[in-house]
């Protein structure tokens, strides 16, 4: 006996004995992009912004950032971050972490100020791909047994005068033939037991 066909697509299942079990239907599954870590952390400060500016209550700060925080996708974020304001990118960020590591690579926007703390992680920023919408941009680095490795564009223009190493002396060469015309990168604070290194891009 064969399975009778209806309007609804499907497989029909027969059984070991041969007979027919029934028709499983099959739905398309969700196929938004998966989110990263960046992605997510991006998410959590926006939440935290909203809430330190008074359009989010303790209460509905908790429940955004359980959505956030269990997210699988990029719609499952969009819907954690639904009616509030766009960020803003002249404010600036923190990256903080007590130990790992932190990485930021890729298109991604840089804020005005980024402030980058952790107490045993190694630091990496590569801003080679990254989009500058200020001309001038302050890098705050406050580290202790961790070292960061920095990548900027080819003509950028690289500042440490506000930069203190305890340990180790950072390591920066400024390229030949830079027109100096990138953005100007002052990076500034204190630097325990680690090494900073500064590499321009090569293109």
């Amino acid at each position: 006996m064969r399975p009778t066909s209806g309007r609804n697509s499907g497989l029909a299942v027969w059984s070991c004995s041969g007979y027919y079990s029934g028709l499983v239907t099959f739905v398309p599954g969700d196929r938004s992009p998966a989110i990263g870590d960046v992605d997510r952390d991006t998410a959590v400060r926006r939440v935290q912004e909203a809430y330190t500016d008074g359009i989010l209550t303790h209460e509905e700060m908790d429940a955004r950032l359980h959505q956030v925080l269990s997210a699988r996708t990029r719609q499952d974020i969009q819907r954690a971050l639904a009616s509030l304001p766009a960020p803003d990118p002249g404010r600036s960020a923190t990256i903080g972490a007590a130990s790992g590591r932190i990485s930021r690579a890729g298109v991604w926007r840089v804020p005005r100020t980024l402030k980058v703390h952790s107490a045993f992680g190694r630091v990496r920023l590569d801003l080679t791909r990254a989009i500058f919408e200020h001309q001038e941009v302050d890098i705050e680095l406050k580290l202790g047994t961790g070292g960061a490795k920095i990548r900027v564009p080819r003509n950028a223009v690289v500042e440490l005068e506000g930069l203190h190493t305890a340990w180790k002396d950072s390591q920066y060469k400024p390229p030949r033939g830079s027109t100096g015309t990138g953005p100007r990168i002052r990076i500034t604070g204190a630097v325990g037991f680690g090494k900073v290194r500064i590499r321009h891009a090569r293109w």
